[in-house]
């Protein structure tokens, strides 16, 4: 009887506790947001805390976490900078947050995500759930073949140039949550730490590599992108992953005026298409042989372009067709090389099974 009082007692002030913060957290939320970041792993910020370090102190961290939350004392940390080399040359700008503010970010995005992902566009593929690049590959194929014109756009630092207040308006369109609006301006905010030891304040862009990141940039060219398409150029389909977008034209004109067109309006949303890499491709076949200089692209590791095919038939012809890029094939044989496997011949052949399988099936998927 006395142990059942106790916990009835502590039930109790944990309720007054809950109830007395200004905004309505629940531990449980941020309990299942921790589960989902150390499922996804991922490295040190910052304060180089891992996730294991984390995991030390685990009831600790988190209830801190969840009363600051709650309490809407959070400030989140700087975001460590962190450059990967691009494959085509260059390096893409990731930020790293800790692993505190990653459970936070995770807080947030489990509450706006249901309200976003019902109003995205159909032919939105990018980290959204249920979606994956090799449906936006899929339906692109299938375009290809109906659409004699592809217009490549290349979105010229895109994660780095999205307008703050444009990008709010589009939240506070979708949600009245204080917390929601209150963090995610705090994260918009949130100063970036440089290798050489200084931080960088932002005025806009959301950091590449940030759990609440991906979500954000999706609204912003639902609006900048998706919807303005919808309402002006009803009749043109397409394909967007995150900021890579292609799109299908029934004409050389039509794909040139379209281009023309997304200048205008990148330019009015603070963006811009980069110049080189945003083209317009013809997609040559048996069927069509007009003249034109560029008949291939690149598309989430794939490359389109004119192949030999084998009709049921059995007759071979000309159809345009993807297949795994050049930049993804030298990715693949880079990272098995990295992994020296003819220098592991001692090792049970459990331990590397371990390592090489996820890696494996994500290449298949």
């Amino acid at each position: 009887d006395v142990a059942r009082q106790d916990e009835a007692d502590n039930r109790r002030r944990e309720d007054l506790s809950r109830h007395a913060k200004p905004f309505d957290i629940s531990k449980r939320e941020v309990w299942e947001a921790y589960k989902k970041v150390k499922a996804n792993r991922g490295a040190a910020g910052v304060d180089r805390q891992t996730i294991e370090e984390f995991d030390s102190r685990l009831a600790d961290n988190l209830y801190k976490l969840w009363n600051r939350l709650a309490s809407g004392s959070y400030q989140p940390p700087p975001v460590k900078r962190v450059e990967i080399p691009k494959a085509g040359g260059g390096v893409r700008p990731l930020g790293i947050p800790t692993v505190a503010d990653r459970v936070a970010q995770m807080v947030v995005k489990q509450r706006l995500e249901p309200q976003l992902e019902p109003r995205f566009h159909p032919d939105s593929y990018g980290y959204r759930p249920g979606r994956s690049a090799h449906q936006a590959v899929a339906m692109a194929r299938v375009r290809c073949w109906q659409y004699a014109w592809v217009l490549d756009l290349d979105i010229k630092g895109f994660f780095d140039s999205i307008d703050h207040a444009l990008l709010m308006k589009a939240i506070r369109h979708h949600t009245k949550c204080r917390v929601t609006l209150l963090y995610i301006e705090r994260w918009l905010r949130a100063p970036v730490s440089l290798a050489d030891g200084t931080t960088q304040q932002r005025d806009a862009g959301t950091p590449q590599g940030g759990v609440i990141s991906p979500l954000l940039a999706n609204l912003f060219l639902h609006y900048v992108f998706d919807e303005w398409m919808r309402r002006n150029y009803p009749g043109v389909p397409f394909e967007r992953y995150a900021d890579d977008v292609v799109c299908h034209c029934r004409t050389l004109a039509g794909a040139e005026a379209l281009k023309a067109a997304l200048e205008q309006r990148m330019a009015q949303c603070s963006l811009a298409l980069h110049p080189q890499k945003t083209k317009i491709v013809y997609c040559r076949d048996d069927n069509r042989r007009e003249r034109f200089s560029v008949h291939q692209f690149d598309f989430l590791g794939f490359c389109f372009r004119p192949r030999f095919a084998r009709s049921r038939a059995g007759t071979v012809f000309v159809s345009f067709l993807p297949a795994i890029s050049q930049t993804a094939a030298k990715a693949i044989r880079q990272t098995v090389r990295r992994w020296r496997l003819h220098c592991r011949h001692t090792v049970d052949l459990t331990d590397p099974a371990q390592e090489i399988n996820p890696v494996l099936k994500g290449w298949l998927k």
